[in-house]
């Protein structure tokens, strides 16, 4: 059973990952993540007895706490270790002048400095006995044995015992320094995410028979009446009962324009009527509205962990304990060689436990996906994880369903060739037809249809006032042996026959999806290099209809089962993306090696088939999508090589020449900042 499991007090990315090693060997759980930035811990756990360890594992980790859904999210403070950092400088800056001029005896500077360590290091030594018999249970856990606490209290203490206080005492105040920043700078990034909170509106107005009175949107339900002034956030997803209004979207969508809508239209939650006052009914609880989706997905995104953040946690294991081996062998080896100077290659190793800290790298690379995921959801696009933006940044073709998807999907009967009891007829049988085009002929006065049965992706056979009526395409009309002329038009035709004679054919139109032009543009601008399109149509209707659009290929007059197969033949062209409408396109969806639903947010079918969910249907954040993707890879590799790099540099700089204690210090620190600050590039507006 899958279960996520809010927490809080959750300090650093390097707890997270030992968190996370220390749950991954409960017998009984597996798919464990924890997430520094969300502090949220997701696993599957078989039965209740694993369940209550991992619960135990997690409220005895250090100071975290676990909280219910409804406990508020605390405002990130750093009052303790600002406290921390200014008492160490009320005694390590007089300690320096003393030092720096030779002033009185060297006991007071030594004694300045160790209270100095003291100010900053009491949390470090406390974190380390904590640690100490946790590393041990169940079995030894290096990773949480030879954490940062220990790395830098060794470092400390070893500058104390060679005589090099000063060093010894900046090792701390620095390191307490990276801390406090890093924590300012992810309590920014996690404050960016929180703020999609504010989607979600506190009250609404229900209508009842007597008045009104004003609820919370959770007391909803769907076919309640509800007031929406001017300026009121759309409590949840309701439908305009009369009247029209326009929605400030932007905070949905990402798009600035308002969208006008009509009475029968849908209007979703979190959006701000900027219209006069409007009366909806409520289609979903608050549970299922749009804003409870996106909510959902971005904050359990953290859980589906892409690649490098995976590379990531199993490097950091294996690569911290490498270098303090190499450490111990620095500070001993050497010396044997040299009349036994171990005093020469002490600095050196502990330049060396500094250095080895990963936490540039394990607090860079989640923070960045998880900037990307935020970053998307403000433009209108949900991603269910981060893995799948690495698949979206290296898509080369796009292929795209037709119908509702570059079209708008709201189909209307046309014109009407030969016979008008053709629509009656077709009317009658489409109204046993859950197909988008069924949608086309409501309204539309018909007689009782029976025995319909449904030939997917031909037509419709059924009996209509005791004699066997045929709607469908062309095709559908040549099987059953029923001689007709074909049609050519933009529109979808639909062929009616009665006892095996043709009555006439009816036009069923639906346009273009207005901004379809300029998002494939902007698409093939993001990099992907060829766009096809997958329809059941005649490749001359498909033509017809979107020969305005930058389309390279028509795949035309497929069966459902066979648009699998044509995408397999263009996934061998690149990495493919597919749009549709993730209800009837499941099985395309399954086969490509990025989904992305047009279903809107309120169709579940769509969620759960597709790896992306545009918003509010429009194509115009796929471009946008593709280009925060690139970016989000472009920040994770950059920041990868980057520390990797430099950490590689201050160990030869080291061997080589030799560097104070503090230079490895701060230039760990200033890597682990510099890579926070550039995954923070992320948060910045796509266009």
């Amino acid at each position: 059973m899958k279960r996520t499991i809010r927490i809080r007090n959750l300090d650093c990315a390097a707890c997270a990952a030992e968190l996370q090693e220390e749950l991954e060997a409960i017998e009984g759980l597996s798919e464990v993540s924890v997430d520094f930035v969300t502090q949220r811990v997701s696993l599957c756990h078989e039965g209740d007895a694993a369940l209550e360890k991992a619960l135990y594992s997690i409220s005895h980790f250090e100071e975290v706490e676990i909280v219910d859904g409804s406990a508020p999210q605390k405002k990130e403070r750093h009052l303790k270790e600002l406290i921390s950092i200014a008492v160490s400088l009320v005694f390590f800056i007089p300690a320096l002048v003393l030092d720096l001029a030779s002033i009185g005896s060297g006991w007071i500077a030594f004694g300045l400095y160790l209270a100095a360590f003291a100010a900053t290091g009491w949390s470090v030594v406390a974190a380390v006995v904590r640690n100490v018999p946790r590393a041990f249970q169940g079995g030894f856990h290096p990773g949480v044995f030879l954490d940062e606490n220990l790395l830098m209290l060794i470092a400390a203490v070893g500058a104390f015992a060679i005589g090099q206080n000063m060093e010894g005492a900046v090792v701390m105040l620095l390191y307490q320094i990276g801390e406090y920043l890093q924590g300012l700078a992810v309590g920014s990034s996690r404050g960016a995410i929180t703020r999609l909170m504010s989607l979600k509106s506190d009250s609404a107005i229900l209508l009842e028979e007597d008045g009104q009175r004003e609820v919370h949107p959770d007391e909803l339900s769907a076919g309640d009446t509800v007031l929406i002034r001017k300026g009121d956030k759309v409590p949840v997803d309701c439908r305009l009962l009369e009247g029209e209004t326009s929605l400030d979207t932007k905070s949905m969508t990402g798009e600035s324009y308002l969208k006008e809508v009509r009475a029968g239209e849908e209007m979703l939650s979190g959006c701000i009527n900027e219209g006069n006052a409007v009366r909806a009914e409520v289609v979903r609880p608050a549970s299922e509205s749009a804003v409870a989706k996106i909510l959902e997905l971005v904050e359990n995104s953290a859980s589906q962990k892409a690649k490098p953040e995976k590379f990531i946690t199993k490097f950091s294991r294996y690569y911290t304990p490498v270098v303090v081996l190499i450490a111990v062998i620095v500070a001993l080896v050497p010396p044997l060689f040299q009349n036994y100077n171990f005093s020469e290659w002490i600095v050196p190793a502990l330049n060396f436990l500094v250095i080895s800290c990963p936490c540039a790298l394990i607090i860079s690379v989640p923070l960045t996906y998880f900037s990307g995921v935020g970053t998307l959801a403000r433009c209108g696009v949900l991603a269910k994880g981060a893995v799948y933006l690495d698949g979206l940044a290296s898509v080369k073709v796009a292929a795209f369903d037709k119908t509702g998807t570059l079209t708008e999907g709201k189909f209307s009967v046309g014109a009407v060739h030969g016979d008008p009891r053709a629509t009656q007829l077709a009317s009658a049988l489409e109204k046993a037809s859950s197909h988008p085009l069924a949608q086309a002929f409501e309204g539309v006065p018909s007689p009782a249809a029976s025995a319909v049965e449904e030939i997917s992706g031909r037509g419709l056979a059924g009996v209509v006032e005791g004699k066997r009526v045929l709607a469908g395409s062309y095709r559908f009309m040549c099987e059953q042996g029923v001689p007709c002329e074909e049609r050519q038009s933009a529109a979808v035709l639909v062929y009616v026959a009665e006892e095996g004679k043709p009555v006439g054919v009816v036009e069923i139109e639906d346009r273009i999806r207005p901004e379809a032009k300029t998002a494939l543009a902007a698409l093939k601008k993001a990099g992907v290099e060829e766009i096809a399109v997958l329809t059941g149509d005649t490749e001359a209707r498909a033509k017809a209809a979107l020969s305005d659009l930058p389309v390279d290929e028509f795949c035309a007059g497929l069966l459902p089962s066979e648009k699998p197969e044509r995408a397999q033949k263009l996934k061998e062209r690149g990495r493919l993306l597919y749009v549709g409408d993730g209800v009837n396109d499941t099985p395309v969806m399954t086969v490509s090696d990025v989904s992305v639903a047009m279903g809107g947010l309120g169709s579940d079918a769509a969620i759960e088939a597709s790896d992306f969910v545009l918003a509010s249907d429009n194509l115009n954040a796929l471009p946008k999508a593709v280009k925060g993707a690139k970016k989000t890879r472009k920040i994770v590799v950059e920041n990868i090589v980057f520390s990797i790099a430099v950490k590689i540099a201050l160990m030869v700089l080291s061997l080589a020449v030799g560097l104070p204690l503090w230079i490895a210090v701060l230039g760990d620190t200033g890597v682990m900042l510099l890579a926070v600050l550039n995954s923070m590039r992320m948060r910045a507006k796509i266009r």
